[in-house]
């Protein structure tokens, strides 16, 4: 049998951090997404699952009681979430400006012809970016 590709149900990106509040805070109320789950004292892991209601992929924030070292990747590796509506995206920007997050020049320039790139607490790059024309 051959075998071209794979039925996934769900797509979960983990990460830990030793910035747990500060990046639950940034997606939660920066962002504004959600909190699907959450778990505690699982093999010395706490973790929190956010997202996008009713969507069939997460993010999972996680920390350890022995501290989770996680430099942040290049400023070209991103999490780029795609809004239509131009006016959330200044929502947004603003919002996470006043939470002390301002935009910060991407390494790929395609990214600010129609988005807004901005780095999370640990240094991991988002792209705020807008959909129409595309």
């Amino acid at each position: 049998m051959k075998f071209t590709h794979f039925t996934a149900v769900q797509v979960r990106i983990a990460r830990p951090t030793d910035k747990f509040d500060e990046v639950i805070r940034f997606y939660e109320q920066g962002l504004g997404l959600q909190r699907i789950t959450e778990f505690e004292g699982h093999r010395g892991y706490t973790g929190v699952i956010i997202g996008i209601p009713d969507a069939s992929y997460h993010l999972e924030f996680t920390k350890h009681v022995d501290g989770s070292p996680c430099p942040a990747p290049t400023k070209d590796n991103l999490l780029v979430f795609y809004i239509p509506n131009q006016a959330e995206i200044l929502v947004l920007k603003n919002r996470l400006e006043q939470m002390g997050y301002p935009e910060v020049e991407p390494e790929n320039l395609y990214w600010k012809e129609r988005g807004v790139t901005i780095e999370d607490p640990d240094g991991f790059r988002i792209v705020l970016m807008n959909t129409k024309g595309i």
